[in-house]
């Protein structure tokens, strides 16, 4: 009954659609000078409907509930207002402490929403750190150190440091949740909760996410107080300017295939998508041997790798990037002639988010997807989500739909598994010797088996460090729980530290 109210009360509140005609303009908003002058020094003119919806409401300082995909301008629509008012809320008393907290899923969305607000900020002072995992925290904590004003952060890193008392929350007014949705499946619901309650209950707080489920009602009645809510699109629509394609093909003659379609020089920027993160390698791999310049991107890589491929991929120094589910939210490249599915996702809802990364902003685009008989489930989902058919280009098969493998839910944990092999979810996972797997990233799906619990052994229990990283589960190597057979110790063991 809790939740039904929440989801009513979310349901029930402001709705602003997007409108098929936007006649607003920047010079209407009511944004401070030094922001007019850095989008006219970028040539923003028109706000997107998001942003012309928001950004008059969030100058009011009310709270907001948006339901907007990747693409629709949402970092402008609450970095505007934000930057706006923190320039009339300047305390030069004691330390220079974060005023603004924004939470995203991913280190490369941190960093390009960090640049987006650096950009809309070039002529105020104010100062701007991100915070992520994988890399070395020295530099973070120098930056927080110094004084900042606007946060930018995965959950998991924040809360290492929130741990170590690096960082301190007691003076922020604004918090935003970017692709909330996306930061519940990767398991990081406890940590922001655990931050939640660092902050200060007078504050504005801001919720984005590109999905309603449950989840999103129950945590936007946790954070938000009387929300307007703005919604821009539907999770299953698709970009109209979008040409759709399927081939089925096995998966043996997958490889030929993209060799041969990226014969095709109109093929010029691709973006390219597996399922796992060694198949992305494999595929990168293959494509440099056969003379096509390609970079793989995923979880496992570190975070120079990550930035450097990404880089490489927007300047055009790398014709294809080869990815996992990891770029395909929040990352915008411009100019993708092309994405690929090379498999097809077992979430048909990331299938959206995939080929949102091309036809962006106006352009064209095209997303071309690869189906093996193993995969026509897949694809049946992804139909019906999007309520249309992918056009056929070759054969099509018949005969019945054969029954979709069954796959762990990619891109983060949250459950807690004592044993070797693959977390569920990619991360997050405590294996069987006390380590604890990275969390957050793209799962390959596995379930891990479960060995006996031994309750004593000879490392005792003992708890590894977390990382905020991506990954799998930490392989299990014995149990720990119960006495070993060869133990002497006839009752309980000193655990070990």
């Amino acid at each position: 009954p809790g939740l039904g109210r929440v989801i009513r009360r979310c349901l029930d509140a402001p709705v602003h659609k997007e409108s098929l005609v936007n006649d607003k303009c920047f010079a209407d908003l009511g944004l401070a000078e030094p922001l007019q002058r850095a989008l006219k020094s970028r040539n923003h003119v028109t706000p997107t409907p998001i942003q012309a919806e928001a950004i008059p409401q969030l100058l009011t300082g009310k709270d907001m509930l948006g339901i907007a995909q990747t693409g629709t301008g949402k970092t402008g629509a609450f970095a505007l207002p934000i930057l706006h008012q923190l320039i009339d809320s300047v305390d030069m008393r004691g330390p220079r402490l974060p005023r603004a907290l924004i939470l995203a899923p991913t280190r490369e969305l941190a960093i390009q929403i960090a640049d987006e607000i650096r950009a809309y900020g070039t002529h105020l002072k104010m100062r701007t750190t991100t915070i992520f995992g994988g890399v070395n925290q020295k530099r973070q904590v120098t930056a927080l150190t110094r004084g900042v004003d606007i946060v930018i952060a995965t959950p998991g890193r924040l809360l290492d440091l929130m741990n170590q008392r690096k960082i301190n929350l007691s003076r922020v007014q604004h918090l935003v949740l970017d692709e909330a949705d996306r930061m519940l499946d990767m398991g990081f619901i406890r940590d922001i909760r655990k931050i939640l309650e660092k902050i200060p209950a007078d504050r504005q707080s801001l919720l984005f996410s590109a999905t309603m489920p449950a989840e999103i009602a129950r945590l936007s009645g946790e954070i938000l107080d009387d929300p307007a809510r703005v919604e821009v699109a539907r999770q299953s629509t698709t970009i109209e300017k979008l040409n759709q394609s399927i081939h089925h093909v096995p998966q043996d003659g997958k490889k030929k295939l993209l060799e041969t379609l990226l014969k095709d020089p109109a093929y010029s920027k691709v973006l390219v998508f597996a399922r796992t993160k060694h198949r992305a390698n494999r595929v990168a791999e293959q494509l440099e041997k056969a003379g096509v310049s390609s970079d793989a991107i995923h979880g496992n890589k570190s975070q120079g790798a990550r930035q450097k491929a990404l880089k490489r991929f927007k300047d055009g120094g790398a014709r294809v990037l080869v990815a996992t589910d990891i770029v395909a939210r929040g990352i915008d490249v411009d100019g993708v002639t092309h994405v690929i599915n090379f498999e097809l996702p077992n979430d048909p809802e990331s299938y959206v988010h995939r080929i949102g990364r091309t036809a962006r902003a106006g352009a064209g685009g095209e997303a071309v997807s690869f189906c093996d008989p193993a995969e026509r489930a897949y694809l049946r989902d992804i139909e019906r989500l999007i309520q249309q058919r992918l056009t056929v280009i070759g054969e099509e098969p018949t005969g019945p739909i054969p029954r979709a493998p069954k796959q762990g839910r990619g891109g983060g944990g949250g459950k807690k598994f004592r044993g070797g092999g693959q977390g569920k979810s990619g991360g997050g996972h405590r294996s069987a010797n006390g380590q604890r797997g990275s969390r957050g990233g793209d799962g390959d799906g596995q379930r891990p088996s479960r060995p006996k619990r031994n309750r004593y052994g000879n490392k005792g229990k003992s708890f590894g460090n977390r990382s905020e990283g991506n990954g799998s589960g930490g392989n299990g190597s014995g149990g720990n729980r119960r006495r070993a057979a060869n133990s002497n110790t006839p009752h309980r063991q000193k655990r070990a530290s």
